[in-house]
């Protein structure tokens, strides 16, 4: 079993004074205790700060939420993603003196951890903080594919020029955004090693958010997540998110078979009809591909995404379309992807 940034013997050390933190569900130790409690043992740990999905992942994707307390621990939670705002103020600033990032990310640019992560590099910086990410390793190990963030459509899903898939650890990426954009953050990283995908961690997979349920849903992610741009399926609502894909007007066998000969490398793929419970086409059939990681070392989940797409296009040229922006002056969200 590797040892991750929370696992640190000098941990104390890294946190001096009042001390904050950015975690979610999977900020878990060696012994798999929350860092919430690992941290309330070894510093002055004040206060809890949410991003997307809630420090308990109790939040919804997209629910925006405001300050609370979490009961198990009895810390107050500011919210990183309230109504209005996803930055740090200065009157919660003022309440600590270290602050410590210690959330499990999946290693692709949609996942928004990492631009609450840039956020709050920004943040510390002017307010005179120091942040210390206690790191891990990405999930999807230290491969990068997929096209670098066009210049001008930089957003919550995607904060940086950074491909899809950018295998760095979170600690990586904040040292680089860091250096490149000059922000000055006083910054520390502590622990992780890059080089082992999650097979090799000897670890549970703890969900980042409950559309994340298994370590093949986050290899898949950095495709499937395209679809959310598009009238189709991507999942949400049944039982494998962002591997059971679809539509009210596929057809599952033709669309199986024509993705089936493309033999992209490391998958598998079955017809599958399933009705979501929730988000696009809730309560109604749907056709559509069950996908399946047989290799994760060959898979190629952009190209994968890219492929599909533009395959349903093709198959389905007047039903298939991608969706309007959310507000009338925004950009189509397959754009922000």
């Amino acid at each position: 079993m590797i040892r991750f940034g929370i696992d640190s013997a000098e941990l104390a050390a890294h946190i001096p004074g009042r001390a904050a933190l950015v975690t979610a569900p999977s900020g878990r130790s060696a012994d798999n205790r929350s860092s919430i409690d690992v941290l309330k043992e070894v510093c002055d740990l004040r206060l809890l700060l949410a991003p997307e999905h809630g420090v308990r992942g109790d939040k919804a994707a997209g629910e925006v939420f405001s300050d609370s307390v979490d009961a198990p621990s009895g810390l107050r939670v500011k919210s990183l993603y309230r109504p209005g705002s996803k930055r740090l103020t200065r009157e919660t600033a003022s309440e600590f003196d270290t602050l410590v990032y210690d959330i499990q990310d999946v290693g692709c640019r949609y996942y928004t951890f990492i631009s609450t992560l840039k956020n709050l590099l920004f943040d510390c910086a002017e307010y005179g903080k120091r942040l210390v990410v206690l790191d891990r390793p990405d999930p999807l190990g230290r491969t990068a594919e997929g096209v670098v963030l066009e210049a001008g459509m930089e957003s919550f899903v995607g904060c940086h020029t950074i491909p899809p898939r950018y295998g760095m650890t979170c600690g990586e990426f904040a040292r680089m955004v860091n250096a490149e954009e000059q922000i000055g953050c006083a910054l520390d990283i502590e622990g992780y090693d890059p080089r082992v995908s999650f097979p090799g961690w000897g670890r549970p997979w703890v969900m980042p958010s409950l559309a994340m349920p298994r370590y093949e849903t986050a290899l898949l992610y950095p495709g499937t997540c395209l679809l959310e741009g598009t009238n189709l399926s991507e999942g949400r609502g049944t039982a494998d998110p962002f591997a059971l894909l679809g539509a009210p007007f596929i057809d599952a066998e033709a669309l199986c078979w024509e993705l089936d000969a493309l033999a992209l490398p490391g998958l598998a793929v079955t017809p599958a009809y399933f009705t979501p419970t929730a988000s696009k086409h809730a309560g109604t059939l749907c056709g559509g591909v069950h996908l399946h990681v047989m290799d994760a070392a060959a898979l190629r989940p952009t190209e994968l995404g890219l492929r599909l797409l533009a395959l349903v296009r093709d198959m389905y040229p007047n039903d298939f379309a991608l969706l309007p922006p959310v507000r009338a002056d925004g950009r189509p969200f397959i754009s922000l992807l």
